[in-house]
This record gives C-alpha cells, sequence and structure tokens, in this order.
C-alpha cells in the first residue's frame, strides 16, 4: 500500500505532493515500483501539530488525484485515507475501493453506514483521541498494551458489522506510533500473531515512525527506509499481509524475498 499524502503538513513527506499533478505522478510511480494499494489522504495526523481541515478542503485535495487515478490505473485498488463519511462517500464515487479510517469509525458515527451502503473494503486502525492527538503519547497510558489495543479494536470491529459491514471486507491495523510509545509499537509487533489468528487481513503502518528512528539513531524519517523494512519483514513473519509504505520499491523487493522464503520452508516441512 503505497501511501500518497495530499497535504502540506505530513510528518514524512509534507508539501512534496500537495498539487494533484505532484501527487498522481507519485502514485504512477509507486504503481510502477510494486504497489498494489494506493492510499490517498487528505488530512495530516501527524506526531506534533496535527491540524483538522474541514472536509471541503479535505475533498479539494483528494477528489482530483482519485479521479485521475481511477482513469490512469483502473487495475489499481485506490483507498481514502479519512476519518469523514462525506469524504468516504465522495471518495467511493470517485473511484475508491476502500476506506482507511484511522479512527476505525469512531470520530464519524455515519462511517460504517456509508462505507456498507457501498460495499466498500475497510482498514479498521486503532487509535485514540483527535486527528490532533492520536499522532502523539496524549492517550499513550496503558497496563497492558497487546490486550488493550485489541480489546478496543475488537470492539470497532463489532461496531462496523452491526452498521452492516461484510465481514470479509474488514482488515484491520493495531496502529503503529498512534498513541503509543516506542514500546509500545514494539510490543504490537511482537505480539501481531495474537491479530493475524483472528483471521482478517492484518495492516501494518511502520513506514518511517518514530519508533524506528529511536531504535536505528536516524532523526530525519525520509532516512528511516532500512528499519522500516526490518519492522515490515517481522510483521510478514508475525503475519501481517498489507504493509502501508512510503518507499515502495524498497519495501516491495525485500518482502518479495522473505515472502519466497516463507513458502519455501512452509513447501519443505514433512507431513505430520
Amino acid at each position: 500500500m503505497g501511501i500518497v499524502n495530499v497535504t502540506p503538513d505530513s510528518f514524512s513527506d509534507g508539501g512534496q505532493f500537495f498539487s494533484p499533478s505532484a501527487a498522481v505522478a507519485r502514485a504512477l510511480r509507486m504503481r510502477a515500483e510494486g504497489a498494489d494499494i494506493i492510499d490517498i489522504g487528505g488530512e495530516s495526523t501527524r506526531p506534533q501539530g496535527a491540524v483538522p481541515v474541514d472536509s471541503a478542503e479535505e475533498l479539494r485535495r483528494v477528489i482530483p488525484v482519485i479521479t485521475a487515478l481511477a482513469d490512469a490505473i483502473p487495475d489499481a485498488v485506490l483507498s481514502v485515507d479519512t476519518v469523514k463519511a462525506d469524504v468516504a462517500s465522495s471518495a467511493m464515487e470517485a473511484g475508491a475501493h476502500v476506506v482507511n479510517d484511522v479512527s476505525a469509525f469512531r470520530l464519524d458515527p455515519r462511517m460504517g453506514e456509508i462505507c456498507a451502503s457501498n460495499g466498500a473494503g475497510v482498514v479498521l486502525m486503532h487509535s485514540r483521541g483527535s486527528v490532533s492527538e492520536m499522532g502523539t503519547y496524549t492517550h499513550a497510558s496503558y497496563d497492558d498494551v497487546v490486550d488493550e489495543v485489541l480489546e478496543e479494536l475488537r470492539e470497532r470491529v463489532s461496531a462496523a458489522i452491526s452498521a452492516g459491514v461484510a465481514e470479509e471486507c474488514i482488515a484491520v491495523d493495531p496502529g503503529i506510533g498512534f498513541a503509543k510509545r516506542g514500546e509500545h509499537s514494539l510490543r504490537l509487533l511482537a505480539a501481531l500473531g495474537e491479530l493475524a489468528a483472528w483471521g482478517r487481513p492484518v495492516v501494518v503502518g511502520a513506514s518511517r515512525k518514530r519508533f524506528v528512528g529511536e531504535i536505528a539513531g536516524v532523526s530525519e524519517a525520509g532516512d528511516r527506509v532500512y528499519g522500516t523494512i526490518g519492522a515490515n519483514v517481522a510483521a510478514l513473519d508475525r503475519g501481517a499481509r498489507i504493509f502501508r509504505v512510503h518507499d515502495v520499491a524498497a519495501n516491495r523487493q525485500a518482502l518479495d524475498v522473505a515472502w519466497a522464503v516463507a513458502q519455501h520452508a512452509a513447501q519443505g516441512e514433512p507431513s505430520s
């Protein structure tokens, strides 16, 4: 899943792809590098100073990009990264197939109904707090981060199903770095098999995150590609199947090789 931030203030690439033409070019390059899904977002949840935008501005940012990509790469899966039901609805009309909601339908209760009526795929990500807070440590207090994240995410899955979203349309994301300190993100990645055991596609968004920089001693987000690859290969081994990344080519190559090794190992196991 290649990340296209049509924002002036995203933590890693804010402003680089703010114009529709730059965003479309970025998405086409990601597609050529091996992205199966293109995730287009128009509102930042950056760790410091994220400023919510209204629906009109968010639509102004993302709809031209989605429309252009739906025409240019009709075989690609397009995802809209939004917490607003009206943005999700318009994005699906423009050609989006998936709604990636970092609030897992917490912030707009209409989201479930909108996604259900459109037959959309949904990614439900664990987070706490508002758009301005979820990328910070404001709500990063846990007695047992794995148990609490799984319980809160399970509640969001139940809410989506109650709203009419089909079981087979739901993917889950533990929300690496969202209302979580570095040790929380590491603990969740280590225990990812517990989430994968639900039998739903597991999405991981570790790309360029703070915990990668903390471990590797890399302050610039754009320089964390190697650490991101390490996190994603570990997540693949623990059951993740969708990887939300900024650096598609490097991650695709690493994950393809890791997957080939895993498949070879599975084929070589003796039968019981």
